[in-house]
């Protein structure tokens, strides 16, 4: 009964029918609508707590956690998506560094192999709250000197005016690591995203190849749809 009353109220948040930072009913209102005991109700709750969609506040009540909503089609970087959405971004770096392109990264950059990159490893920040970690390669000739690189990867190739126009990236399903686990403050195992983006220039140049790890229960995509009359 409570793994049920659980999928009822994850499908209410995952689906948008109630807000990050909103309240939701208290015990004894659900147990009034439900008609569930109130220990059955406590377990739905505390499952999705351990989940993260839900935390509680002492004196207050429980509430929708927060959770960043990605629109699938727009090419934006990590800060400026956050400062749209009225967050504070931030970063933990973990490595930033110039390097030799690996045969993969020459062959995604289209590189040579050996050709000089820089690898920028970091957790990306929202509110203080771990969100992703983030391993990007973009060849050196593309960017300013390294130590003068901040938050933003993308400002920093405006910069260089070298901005990404185009990009594409795949979004797959997975559990996190325990080094994931320990750097995103989850448990090993729990849901993630994992995220593959290649942006280019105008030319069709190659400019980014970044690999992501985010968080499945704070991170979101959605995408636009729009039917052009088929019949199916």
């Amino acid at each position: 009964m409570y793994q049920q009353l659980a999928n009822d109220l994850r499908k209410r948040i995952l689906g948008g029918q109630v807000s990050s930072g909103e309240a939701i009913p208290s015990e004894r209102i659900l147990q009034d609508r439900t008609g569930a005991s109130r220990v059955t109700i406590r377990k739905a709750i505390d499952q999705l707590i351990e989940e993260g969609l839900l935390f509680r506040r002492q004196g207050a009540g429980t509430f929708i956690s927060d959770r960043i909503e990605h629109k699938g089609e727009d090419l934006s970087g990590f800060t400026d998506e956050m400062r749209n959405l009225g967050v504070d971004p931030s970063s933990i770096w973990l490595v930033k560094v110039y390097a030799e392109a690996t045969q993969e990264e020459a062959e995604a950059l289209k590189l040579k192999t050996g050709a000089k990159v820089c690898r920028l490893g970091r957790v990306r920040l929202s509110n203080n709250t771990p969100m992703g970690i983030e391993n990007a390669i973009v060849p050196a000739n593309f960017l300013p000197d390294l130590s003068t690189i901040s938050d933003s990867l993308y400002h920093a190739l405006s910069q260089q005016n070298c901005a990404p126009v185009h990009g594409k990236q795949k979004v797959t399903a997975s559990i996190a690591s325990p080094t994931e686990a320990g750097l995103l403050s989850i448990r090993e195992g729990d849901p993630v995203l994992r995220i593959e983006r290649f942006t280019f220039l105008q030319d069709n140049t190659p400019l980014e190849f970044t690999r992501s790890v985010y968080r499945g229960d704070k991170y979101v995509f959605t995408s636009q749809l729009q039917n052009f009359g088929r019949a199916w």
